[in-house]
């Protein structure tokens, strides 16, 4: 696994390089965005397994060659509970991501046969690889610099194994004939990231 680490945007020739899809994650002060916490590390991994680790100007937190990338419609943006890293690159990045790809809500949707649907347990079963999540609780807001390697480590394999995921979920969305309420699901997600910005963190729809 090759980590490329970028101080507050990747270059126009890294940004250029991608075509299809991107896997894409973000580290965060906390959970409470944009309330409370902060985006600290934005983690890009490309269809040839190249992890790119962005730790944004926290000042301004301006990206133009990452924003360029994120809003372009023609590249997939694959991402594990999109609801959370979705909410946070918008808000602080002011910019738009369209043509997403969430693993977890195609997990829920078509992996009925369990209720694990965590990154873990679909690496588990679809990579027969055994993640190790005990970095996830970091300060990950020091200079990259300083993030130790096992952090590094942890940052990259949460976005190296979502190709894989990906094609794994999308033949077993299309065989079991669930991928229209998939995609449903998908154009969704716009509105409920806006109903996390207004406070709305509940499901509206239950009773």
């Amino acid at each position: 696994m090759k980590i490329t680490k970028f101080k507050e945007d990747i270059t126009s020739e890294i940004a250029s390089s991608f075509e299809n899809s991107i896997a894409i994650d973000t580290e965060a002060t906390g959970l409470q965005i944009p309330e409370r916490d902060k985006l600290s590390l934005i983690q890009i991994c490309d269809d040839k397994g190249n992890v790119f680790i962005i730790q944004p100007n926290k000042k301004n937190y301006k990206a133009p060659n990452l924003v360029s990338v994120l809003e372009n419609n023609k590249i997939i943006k694959i991402g594990h509970f999109l609801r959370f890293d979705k909410n946070a690159l918008e808000y602080f990045l002011k910019c738009k991501i369209n043509n997403i790809f969430d693993t977890k809500i195609a997990s829920k949707i078509v992996r009925t046969y369990t209720d694990a649907h965590g990154l873990k347990n679909l690496v588990q079963e679809f990579c027969n690889k055994s993640l190790d999540k005990r970095q996830g609780s970091s300060d990950w807001n020091k200079d990259i610099n300083d993030l130790s390697d096992k952090q590094l480590e942890y940052a990259a394999n949460d976005v190296i194994y979502l190709h894989r995921i990906k094609l794994e979920l999308e033949n077993m969305l299309l065989r079991e004939k669930r991928m229209d309420v998939f995609k449903k699901c998908l154009n969704f997600l716009d509105t409920r990231v806006e109903l996390d910005q207004k406070g709305f963190k509940e499901d509206i729809f239950e009773h």
